[in-house]
């Protein structure tokens, strides 16, 4: 589990910045995750600190790609 702020969602990707300065856009959230928390709509979610847990998974269509997803998220 890391910690996380939450930026963005933008063309089909949450954005999120990590305490080490890393940068990663998810492209899939679990849906139990999007039932809990309204990424897409609410913003009162950016710029909050979450801790989060991800996967990272290869993409069906490209072998060379893999696909980010958030398995989790708990607002600290």
């Amino acid at each position: 589990m890391r910690t996380a702020v939450f930026k963005s969602y933008e063309n089909g990707f949450y954005t999120f910045w990590f305490d080490n300065g890393e940068e990663l856009a998810f492209e899939e959230v679990h849906p139990r995750v999007l039932k809990q928390y309204d990424l897409k709509n609410d913003e009162n979610y950016i710029d909050q600190e979450f801790k989060i847990v991800f996967v990272e998974a290869p993409d069906p269509t490209d072998e060379d790609l893999v696909i980010y997803r958030v398995e989790s998220l708990k607002p600290l």
